[in-house]
């Protein structure tokens, strides 16, 4: 690995940022692979929702003892957690080489403040998210339509017991936790500064949205992620979970702001390098 080297009063960096993204980048209109993003973007988040949401219904189904099932019957809180986890896990990693593989709109609003995709690329995965979110609930619910609306179709809302503002405070946190994991695992200075450390970015993403679940479900279900909110309220389409449906888009946003600016220009000292560089420019 490359050390970093003093020339001209600077240090050689061993690592390469790619240039930030254009705010409106045009040409990505004529290029496949923009498309060819989009669509895995689409297909990634309604395997996503079809298999969580089919696991949350399995579970209310065998618990439910009204219904013949046991109390310490299915997968539990903890198999609910490993589902969303894993699932992210297997789409991060079948996606990162095509589209990055954001799979939530909090993600990828996160990533454009950063500059690492163009302000179209960003409002068109997050309408493929929700299309697939949407496409992942519908198909749970033709196939089982009776069970998904005895358990409330996985929407997220926020539990008894708990104010507007735990609920609120919960996606903040839990998406910033999400966000900053992802800026963390993708970041280049880690590639080449920790190289000899292997990091398979998708695992700690996963384990991310695993960790985060099970603090979480208790209290809102755990959104952390707009689009998986947004598909299952549209398609169980009841009072409550529309109620309570802003925090899981105010929620996550903020806290992707957050874990934006703490990585970009605490942790990156985004903020430190320009005034930096002003001062070089000036100092003549």
């Amino acid at each position: 690995m490359a050390k970093d080297s003093e020339a001209g009063g600077f240090a050689a960096k061993d690592y390469h940022d790619p240039p930030p993204a254009p705010l409106i980048d045009v040409e990505e209109f004529t290029q496949w692979s923009f498309y060819r993003a989009i669509i895995a973007e689409f297909i990634a988040t309604l395997l996503f929702l079809y298999v969580t949401v089919l696991t949350v219904i399995g579970y209310s189904s065998q618990s439910d003892v009204d219904q013949g099932g046991h109390i310490c019957g299915g997968v539990g809180i903890l198999g609910i957690a490993w589902a969303f986890g894993g699932m992210i896990f297997v789409l991060v990693y079948c996606t990162a080489g095509i589209s990055g593989g954001h799979i939530n709109p909090a993600v990828t609003f996160g990533l454009f403040l950063a500059r690492k995709v163009s302000l179209v690329r960003a409002v068109l995965y997050m309408v493929a998210q929700c299309v697939g979110a949407i496409c992942g609930c519908a198909l749970v619910k033709s196939f089982q339509k009776g069970l998904y609306n005895r358990y409330g179709g996985g929407a997220n809302s926020l539990a008894e017991g708990y104010s507007t503002g735990t609920g609120l405070a919960a996606e903040i946190i839990g998406t910033f936790v999400l966000v900053y994991t992802v800026f963390s695992a993708t970041d280049p200075k880690r590639s080449a500064r920790d190289s000899h450390i292997p990091v398979l970015a998708p695992l700690p993403i996963g384990f991310a949205v695993f960790m985060v679940h099970l603090a979480t479900i208790p209290i809102t279900g755990t959104g952390i992620n707009p689009a998986r909110s947004f598909g299952a309220a549209v398609v169980f389409n009841h009072s409550k979970p529309w109620d309570d449906h802003w925090i899981f888009w105010v929620g996550p946003f903020i806290g992707a702001l957050i874990a934006a600016f703490y990585h970009q220009f605490i942790l990156r000292a985004g903020a430190v390098k320009a005034l930096g560089s002003f001062r070089s420019t000036h100092s003549v």
